[in-house]
């Protein structure tokens, strides 16, 4: 749904900018994104809430299971669906 060589759509630019967020966008959705963010107030809302949580999540100190816990969590889980 592209509008132009170098002009996105917003759901485009909104798709790029997350995966800007993890360094997976190329050089050209890049591009493509900053010429959006300069005149789209939308995409501009969104780049600004993303990078926000972005830097929430890598501040906190959430703590995750470890990988013997989900698995353990997985198989008591698997064994209560076979029960039904």
């Amino acid at each position: 749904m592209k509008k132009g060589f170098l002009f996105i759509s917003c759901e485009e630019a909104q798709h790029i900018c997350d995966k800007a967020q993890y360094d997976e966008a190329g050089f050209w959705e890049r591009i493509e994104l900053n010429i959006r963010l300069s005149w789209c107030k939308v995409t501009k809302a969104y780049y600004k809430r993303n990078n926000k949580l972005t830097d929430v999540m890598e501040s906190s100190k959430a703590n995750c299971l470890d990988p013997k816990e989900r698995e353990a969590m997985e198989s008591k889980f698997k064994e209560e669906l076979s029960k039904h």
